[in-house]
């Protein structure tokens, strides 16, 4: 391919058709010497962009943000949120959005250089990043894409030749995301609190024609709105729970409206089931807790109908009426959700009384015995429990014995049943004591082996096959896991 063929760029910048309130034009900042630490091969030929190889000169040159891409408009995007419950005026701080690529299939995708520079908005910082808090997000972001959960995506993690400094000098690199759109219920709060009525309503109205264009043909298109956010919300939240996902920082600018899971600072899988399960050195309270994070989810929608109201009507006691009947379905949306996915896991296909008390019973013998949470759904998937010590357990084999008996009452087969167990329980997750060893390598020692061979594993969850045995055995490490935001 020749290097000066940059047609498989498709770039528009609709964002920028907003009021100038939302954002500020800002080119990224030169760096030293980029390279390329990792590519997504697949992520490119979905977004068009594969027609360039990724040893061109001029891809390494765009991925870092020492070349502007034709057609684009760079900007930092302007937000606020509730961080840990207080609120602020944010913004992206180290990201910039090059402009939203138009795919072969005709969607529209935010490209996005996280690690750019200073913006506007930096407040501070030196907008840039480090190489393994990139290589985590390119990590856990490509794994969540893997087991079928909405989120945003890594295109490419290019070392920027330069140092950073945090608690000590770290290598510098830049996260080239992907998303369907960066727009977050901290970007409405921050609309209804510096903005006009009139901006917010823009904001609003670009929304529901980019994301949730059924809303135009209903009477309040704003309801409307509200309500397919609350639903994909209960959709995602639940999506995490079923697989043992902990985000680690559930602020409201790390809350998108379009339901994708964003932001991968101080996120990780759990190993022993425990609800109260918190990862983030910064978490001293527990408010983001695995257990915690359906409640977060309805406290967060809660802080987006406050920033919707004067579009649900113009009469404040109406609007939070209205407001208030329209977030009560969140929870009964995501008990759904859950619960569903919970049969699913167990192989029960059709639904029956007493569902619910088996899943919990579950639920509470894993607590209890500190069962894995992954390789017990793998144990019930395969029949097979090896040295698994909640198997040994008097309580756990009557609930065994009262889980056959459930499923040998549907009109299924065994290979139907199974199937859909496969299906549903993964059979790797990025172990967090995996994910260390593989930024270790890459951080310390320059070696990018252990990151791509992680990732590939990783790349087919469901493929339960025996090159992945390696890969479940959860850490043997006496000290709790913590991880860091890495800002």
């Amino acid at each position: 391919m020749s290097k000066n063929k940059t047609t498989c760029w498709n770039l528009e910048n609709s964002y920028t058709k907003l009021p100038k309130r939302f954002f500020a034009h800002i080119h990224p900042t030169i760096v030293k010497d980029p390279a390329i630490v990792l590519f997504n091969e697949g992520l490119a030929e979905q977004l068009g962009l594969s027609c360039t190889s990724f040893q061109a000169e001029e891809v390494v040159k765009w991925l870092s943000g020492n070349a502007i891409p034709p057609q684009s408009k760079p900007l930092a995007q302007a937000y606020a949120g509730h961080q840990f419950g207080n609120f602020t005026r944010l913004g992206d701080g180290r990201a910039i959005l090059l402009g939203e690529q138009i795919t072969p299939e005709g969607h529209r995708v935010d490209i996005q250089l996280k690690g750019a520079g200073r913006t506007p908005y930096s407040r501070g910082g030196d907008g840039r990043a480090a190489l393994g808090p990139m290589l985590r997000e390119y990590i856990i972001s490509e794994a969540l894409h893997a087991l079928h959960i909405p989120t945003t995506r890594s295109l490419a993690v290019v070392s920027t030749g330069e140092s950073i400094l945090r608690e000590k000098e770290l290598p510098g690199a830049i996260l080239t995301r992907s998303a369907s759109s960066h727009i977050r219920v901290g970007t409405f709060q921050y609309a209804a609190a510096w903005g006009s009525l009139d901006e917010l309503q823009c904001l609003a109205d670009y929304v529901i024609k980019r994301h949730y264009p059924n809303a135009l043909n209903v009477d309040n298109r704003y309801i409307q709105l509200y309500k397919e956010v609350i639903d994909g919300q209960a959709a995602l939240i639940a999506k995490w729970q079923l697989v043992g996902f902990v985000h680690g920082v559930m602020n409201t600018d790390n809350m998108t409206i379009s339901g994708e899971s964003i932001d991968y600072g101080p996120c990780a899988f759990m190993d022993a089931f425990d609800p109260a399960t918190v990862f983030s050195s910064i978490d001293q309270t527990g408010r983001y807790a695995y257990g915690n994070q359906p409640a977060i989810g309805g406290w967060n929608l809660a802080r987006f109908a406050e920033a919707l109201l004067p579009l649900f009507h113009k009469e404040k006691e109406r609007a939070i009426k209205i407001a208030q009947d329209v977030l009560s379905s969140y929870d009964d949306r995501f008990l759904e959700y859950w619960q569903n996915g919970m049969r699913s896991k167990l192989g029960l296909i059709n639904k029956e009384p007493g569902d619910e008390k088996l899943i919990s019973d579950l639920l509470d013998l894993m607590k209890k015995h500190k069962a894995d949470y992954t390789n017990t759904f793998i144990a019930l998937t395969n029949d097979k429990w090896g040295n698994h010590s909640i198997y040994n357990e008097k309580e756990f084999k009557q609930w065994h014995q009262r889980w056959k008996k459930r499923k040998n009452k549907q009109q299924a087969s065994n290979k139907e049943i199974h199937t859909l167990m496969q299906s549903n329980n993964p059979a790797v997750i990025p172990r967090n004591h995996r994910v260390e060893e593989a930024l270790n390598a890459a951080v310390e020692h320059g070696d990018t082996r252990v990151v791509k061979e992680l990732v590939h594993v990783l790349s087919t969850p469901y493929a339960h096959t025996e090159e992945k045995a390696s890969y479940q055995q959860a850490s043997n490490a006496d000290t709790p896991y913590r991880t860091f935001c890495g800002t």
